[in-house]
């Protein structure tokens, strides 16, 4: 009888045992914020004393000392950067890896702009601050942590786990297309830099939660006219500046035909309760018909939405002229593009070509550091593994997809047709996010939930 009791009692707590292995341990809380603070005080940015290869050797030293073996971290240079693989092995060598996917280099960040160093981590009022708070060193740190919570917890997964970092993700991209040539052979990439929940501004609560299936494929296209210029007391018709700049002025004021996709659909008829009246109308109306006028009207004259309707152009450099007192002899212009998911560049130059309209004017694509990309597959196992994650730690909460504008590691694998999606578990504000901007911060009461949401994550996607 006693034997039986005992027994009893001990499978009496094993749903507890079980539910604490699945939560985030003080312990890797604790760690997650050394992680994050170390990551940003090593000035990851490209150019001279750049130290991405330093914290890439940081970063392994942590892993390491958390179980993984020395061996199966790799950190290869490229240029003035490097970027880091690191590959648990599963139990079953045949199928193919799951591959957790961030970068740790940052934007630059100048000191004497800052009202604190931008590479000096501090935890100020429940923020983190510092370049890399938000994009993207905390979520490295949170990912890291998960993952050696899982080792300590003795999970053992059936598919590989590869956890990589790209070194120049925010400038050339150089590294994020050779680690995706690499490993092409995934199974799913999980994007910790895409994605992200909403908070109330009044009260700080979770709003909802987006998971990125597609970004726009961006582009530049370099416009020029050339001509035989001549003295600027005798002027010509055929002046460079002026062609250039009808072509410009025509670019300008054209409309892309406005288009939806499943997954922006699904985008605008949940985010659509979170703003403004006039904007909500316009964003139902928009999924319901998108050639409805009054609805594209609307959300074209919002800089924030008028990206998520279609593909966008314009103009971001021009110059032109040799002399004050001489016809131009050159005149060049560069068109930035956010191209819609299932177009290609050279047809979408084509189109701005006739748009155009001067058969002087050549276009040539001079995109670097990027290339073509269609959206994700709505893949079931990813949509249920990240809905049932997040209704752990923010029950209630609604989950639907969205839409980046570009550019992030995911292009390279979606280039190679491995589906990719951004998952990162961390809430914001609104007006506290200052990615790429001053003062950097990111709330730290994610930790927790974030860490928990990755330990479910990382297992449903990995058995």
């Amino acid at each position: 009888m006693r034997r039986l009791v005992l027994a009893t009692a001990i499978l009496a707590l094993v749903p507890g045992i079980a539910q604490a292995a699945d939560t985030a341990t003080p312990a890797a809380q604790a760690q997650a914020l050394e992680i994050a603070k170390r990551a940003i005080a090593f000035r990851s940015v490209t150019g001279p004393g750049n130290q991405t290869p330093q914290l890439a050797a940081y970063l392994k030293s942590v892993l390491v000392a958390g179980g993984f073996a020395d061996a199966d971290i790799s950190i290869t240079p490229v240029d003035d950067t490097a970027y880091m693989i690191a590959r648990w092995h599963g139990s079953d060598a045949k199928l193919k890896p799951l591959v957790i996917s961030g970068h740790i280099d940052v934007v630059e960040a100048k000191p004497a702009d800052w009202q604190r160093d931008p590479f000096t981590p501090v935890v100020e009022n429940g923020l983190l601050y510092g370049r890399g708070a938000t994009d993207m060193k905390l979520d490295a740190a949170l990912a890291m942590a998960a993952l050696l919570q899982l080792k300590k917890d003795g999970y053992q997964p059936r598919r590989d786990i590869v956890l990589e970092f790209s070194g120049d993700e925010e400038t050339a991209m150089k590294t994020s297309g050779i680690i995706a040539e690499k490993l092409k052979d995934a199974e799913i990439v999980l994007n910790i830099d895409g994605g992200g929940g909403a908070l109330d501004e009044k009260t700080g609560k979770p709003l909802y939660w987006t998971w990125n299936g597609a970004e726009k494929t961006y582009a530049d296209f370099a416009l020029t006219v050339t001509n035989a210029g001549g003295h600027s007391s005798a002027p010509r018709k055929d002046n460079a500046i002026v062609q250039l700049s009808r072509a410009l002025a025509r670019i300008g004021a054209y409309q892309f035909k406005p288009e939806v996709s499943d997954l922006t659909r699904s985008y605008f008829v949940n985010a659509a309760k979170y703003e403004t009246p006039e904007i909500a109308t316009a964003m139902k109306a928009f999924a319901a018909n998108p050639e409805d006028k009054a609805a594209i009207a609307t959300l074209t004259a919002d800089p924030g939405f008028i990206g998520k309707i279609g593909t966008t152009c314009v103009a971001t450099m021009v110059n032109g002229g040799h002399a004050l007192n001489a016809l131009p002899q050159r005149a060049t212009a560069n068109i930035n593009c956010r191209i819609f998911p299932g177009h290609k560049p050279a047809d979408i130059m084509a189109e701005l070509q006739k748009v155009a309209a001067e058969p002087v004017v050549t276009f040539k694509d001079v995109t670097e550091g990027a290339v073509p990309n269609d959206a994700s597959p709505l893949r079931k196992d990813f949509t249920d593994a990240v809905q049932g994650a997040m209704a752990r730690v923010y029950p209630g909460v609604p989950v639907f997809p969205s839409m980046a504008s570009g550019a992030s590691d995911s292009m390279w694998f979606r280039y190679h047709h491995v589906p990719s999606y951004g998952a990162s578990p961390v809430f914001i504000k609104g007006s506290d996010d200052f990615s790429h901007g001053l003062n950097e911060r990111t709330p730290v009461n994610n930790i927790a939930p974030a860490i928990t949401y990755y330990l479910s994550l990382f297992k449903a996607l990995s058995k």
